[in-house]
């Protein structure tokens, strides 16, 4: 599980086709010997669980079904990516839960200057759309938000500048893909809903 708060900006130094999917090394500003073999870690969105590690650097798999799902398959050497290392018990809880299970891709309408801040539009896929609410949490490339406002299949988030600089949301531009989790809570009422 993952809040959504983004500890690091990773870069990808290493893509390799391999017999199972594709092979990711990551390079990040953490202490990789505090990273263990095995470790789920949240990238853009998708929990990966890392499988090779050195100094500075390590690797993920990731399957054929993440890679057409999500914007992982677009990842090329250099690409800059939203990291979160999975919550701890008794960890400060600053975002919302977050499983790091995308559920679609959401299409960048257009990103605004507001103030000091950026307004960005965002584009659901149906049905996802049904499950955005407005003041409601969502994240976005790994990044937990909240929802300003929704109209049909579109939603609005304010974008401060601090989230703008330690993340990669401040370089989103119209037309870009992006990694949406809906929030978990209101998952689990859409699917009561429809049993009951």
């Amino acid at each position: 599980m993952f809040t959504g708060i983004v500890t690091d900006i990773g870069k990808v130094r290493k893509v390799e086709e391999t017999a199972r999917d594709r092979r990711y090394e990551i390079e990040t500003v953490w202490d990789t010997a505090c990273v263990d073999l095995g470790a789920s870690i949240s990238h853009a969105g998708c929990c990966l669980t890392v499988t090779e590690k050195g100094p500075g650097w390590f690797a993920v798999e990731v399957s054929g079904e993440t890679l057409s799902k999500t914007t992982l398959g677009d990842w090329a050497e250099g690409h800059r990516v939203n990291l979160e290392r999975a919550a701890k018990l008794g960890d400060e809880m600053g975002g919302h839960v977050v499983s790091g299970h995308v559920d679609g891709l959401g299409r960048v309408v257009s990103v605004t200057p507001e103030g000091g801040s950026h307004r960005i539009e965002i584009e659901a896929p149906a049905p996802l759309h049904r499950y955005i609410a407005a003041k409601g949490s969502i994240t976005v490339d790994g990044v937990s938000l909240t929802v300003n406002a929704v109209e049909g299949r579109t939603f609005f988030l304010n974008i401060i500048p601090h989230t703008r600089d330690v993340t990669t949301l401040g370089s989103l531009k119209a037309g870009d893909a992006v990694n949406l989790e809906i929030d978990m809570l209101a998952r689990y009422l859409a699917r009561w809903q429809e049993t009951a």
